[in-house]
């Protein structure tokens, strides 16, 4: 008989995203294949401490601690280690469920990969380049890829005003964390009376802004799997009673965010969107799954908003909905996505690390 492959589910983390990414976990893990998989639950707490959850029975409850662990390299395989020393049984591919800081941005990626393991989802470079909004349109402007306006703000620097800002983006704009995901830290900014407070609710959460130019449009979505040739989904759009879609209308308020599946778009609207997705997880360096978000204008006109590299699991995210509406559904799309996990896996460690 065949043996199980061995998949370390991991979420929580130390992000003001914690709860979304809890939330998504639990629908990963309900979705994943029990007769092919042999599923181990690592929690990140707050505070980034590592704990394993002996089965799903709170796993998923706030801050619910199991035992202690750690990532640990050993002789021929990565494995995590009991705080008091013990084993645990080595897993075969990482499924990180981790949204924003310290876990969509690199951080994560980075240390499974010096672990050896392979792992759903963008590499380092795809992950932190999708995850920077001001990197991340650089390098779409640069490809050519439409992007709306912005002005760069660091911490550190001369902050800009609210006239200069209403002069060169016009008003409203938006002002946004350059490292955050779910809309954390973003303000819709009319008024001079509230830019002061939502700047500075902005550095909250990051040492470098965004204020982006108000595209009046609507909000659609693309997801996107695969390696080296990437597939993309229908599009999907979203509309909200909310003044933009923001943390409580995405998770807070079910009543008052709808999805429409597919978007209601003209042919060759739905096909630009949809080149334009693959086009920009290629400039990004994405590899595994993304999510691709736009604004599409009154007149047609297409505008990459950002990237999500491990984008939302919950029962109300696009990226499954997506998938499922157009042919994938959840089971299948948790195989695909380990599938190219452990594809890249096998490719990049084909690779000579010697003269």
């Amino acid at each position: 008989m065949t043996s199980k492959l061995r998949v370390g589910l991991l979420y929580g983390g130390q992000s003001a995203e914690h709860e979304v990414s809890v939330a998504s976990a639990r629908n990963v893990w309900e979705a994943m294949d029990r007769v092919r998989y042999a599923v181990t639950l690592i929690r990140i707490d707050r505070q980034g401490r590592w704990f394993l959850q002996a089965s799903p029975d709170g796993a998923f409850g706030a801050d619910t601690h199991g035992e202690a662990v750690f990532p640990a390299p050993r002789a021929g395989a990565a494995t995590l280690r009991r705080v008091d020393g013990g084993h645990v049984p080595p897993v075969d591919v990482v499924f990180p469920v981790l949204h924003g800081t310290n876990g969509e941005d690199g951080t994560i990626q980075g240390l499974l990969q010096l672990l050896d393991l392979p792992f759903v989802g963008p590499g380092v470079l795809g992950s932190a380049a999708g995850m920077d909004k001001d990197i991340s349109k650089r390098l779409l402007k640069e490809a050519g890829i439409p992007v709306a306006r912005c002005v760069v703000a660091y911490r550190h620097d001369v902050r800009p005003t609210f006239d200069s800002l209403a002069e060169d983006l016009g008003v409203p704009f938006f002002l946004k964390p350059a490292n955050t995901g779910s809309s954390v830290g973003i303000s819709k900014v009319s008024r001079r009376e509230a830019f002061d407070a939502a700047l500075e609710h902005a550095f909250c959460f990051d040492n470098k802004i965004l204020v982006e130019e108000y595209i009046r449009g609507r909000e659609i979505e693309c997801a996107v799997i695969g390696n080296e040739y990437p597939e993309v989904t229908i599009p999907g759009e979203i509309t909200t009673r909310h003044d933009f879609y923001s943390y409580e209308a995405k998770y807070l308020d079910e009543e008052a965010t709808t999805l429409s599946i597919p978007a209601d778009l003209p042919p060759d609207v739905t096909r630009r969107l949809q080149v334009l997705s693959i086009a920009a997880y290629k400039v990004l360096g994405c590899e595994g799954m993304a999510r691709v978000d736009f604004f599409v204008t009154g007149q047609e006109e297409v505008f990459v908003n950002e990237l999500n590299t491990i984008p939302g699991f919950t029962r109300h995210s696009m990226f499954p909905l997506l998938w499922e509406a157009s042919g994938i559904g959840f089971t299948q799309l948790t195989d695909r996505l380990i599938g190219l996990a452990l594809e890249r896996h096998a490719r990049d460690r084909a690779l000579r690390t010697t003269r």
